[in-house]
């Protein structure tokens, strides 16, 4: 299986010369493009061992193994030069048996690839900094608009570090250095963007649907409830709110987007949440107002009447000067987890 595709009819051993692949098809098969192949061998002479006619490039099962493989370490941050010697030393092997089969995972990398990509950076072609090798491996592989390995090394980095530490360290810094290649080139790259972005939120949801999975109990404990304005549409940090709080065990209710104001405060009033979180990314969506009514509103039975506390989350919302009607302003994940946590763990069962 290549990025997702199953070949069915490969095996080690060289095809016959009309079977052979052509470079269109090999890049297709890749999820790389053919100037990128033609690239790789000029550059570092990662090509098919036998040409037709002597300048046609013509793909064996063995060249194909050994292009999978140039494309699975280069998806992990390894700089291509140090990811070509790797896949010429293991496509060298007498033994098949050796060869790495499937996917390499990001924590089993042979020796002599850790040390060659610890003396070489390994680029994406964005400003990304000092960031995890995950990170650079996320980033190269969504400017190949390669969706297979952009959804791999998403798994793998939430499956390793978990879904807050994915995001903060892998996932966040892929997705600013994004923004700002394409804000620094006018609507260029804004499809890596996009990319980028959905297969990150398909990640958290997925992790956040098997999360809630594992326990039965939740539904005797009161939810919390995550919600955007009227007018808010980032929903990503929210989404790492959501699993991070499954992962956490707590029962969480998430409206998404543009939330209208009567809508929440429905919820509000029917399922009697432990707290409220908004998320407000910019200054015109942060509604004070809304967020004191529902801070205000009043819930349960008649002599034991209470309320829902209210976070604000995101860099839209006004420094609070007071929170006299419970209102909490927070300032990173981290925070709103634990505040969260404290007034789920401190929620009455329902009854």
């Amino acid at each position: 299986m290549t990025n997702g595709r199953v070949i069915p009819t490969m095996q080690h051993g060289d095809l016959a010369p009309e079977a052979r692949m052509t470079t269109g098809q090999l890049a297709r098969l890749l999820g790389v493009s053919p100037t990128t192949l033609r690239s790789w061998d000029r550059r570092y002479g990662l090509g098919p061992a036998v040409r037709a006619d002597g300048h046609h490039r013509r793909w064996s099962t063995d060249d194909v193994a050994m292009m999978r493989e140039m494309c699975q370490l280069t998806a992990t941050g390894m700089s291509p030069a140090a990811a070509a010697r790797v896949a010429q030393r293991h496509a060298h092997r007498t033994d098949p048996t050796e060869v790495p089969a499937g996917r390499i995972p990001l924590a089993a990398q042979d020796d002599e690839a850790e040390a060659v990509a610890r003396h070489e950076q390994a680029g994406s072609g964005l400003p990304l900094g000092r960031v995890r090798r995950e990170c650079r491996g996320l980033a190269r592989a969504a400017m190949r608009m390669d969706a297979f390995e952009v959804q791999q090394r998403l798994r793998e980095a939430v499956a390793a570090h978990g879904p807050a530490v994915a995001w903060e360290e892998v996932m966040a810094p892929a997705l600013r250095a994004v923004g700002r290649k394409w804000q620094a080139s006018g609507e260029r790259y804004v499809e890596v963007e996009h990319l980028l972005s959905w297969h990150i939120s398909a990640t958290l949801r997925h992790r956040y649907v098997e999360s809630a999975a594992r326990d039965d109990q939740r539904a005797l404990v009161l939810p919390v409830v995550l919600s955007c304005p009227a007018g808010e549409y980032h929903t990503l940090p929210f989404e790492v709110l959501a699993a991070v709080l499954a992962d956490d065990g707590l029962t969480v209710l998430m409206l998404g987007t543009a939330v209208p104001p009567d809508a929440l405060m429905s919820t509000v009033q029917r399922v009697a949440p432990a707290g409220v979180a908004l998320w407000s990314q910019t200054r015109p969506t942060a509604d004070l107002r809304l967020a004191r009514r529902v801070a205000a509103a009043r819930w349960g039975v008649h002599g034991a009447r209470t309320n829902s506390p209210v976070l604000l989350c995101g860099p839209g919302w006004p420094s609070l000067e007071d929170d006299s009607l419970d209102l909490k302003q927070v300032k990173s994940l981290r925070d709103a987890v634990r505040v969260l946590t404290e007034l789920h763990r401190g929620a009455m069962p329902m009854r």
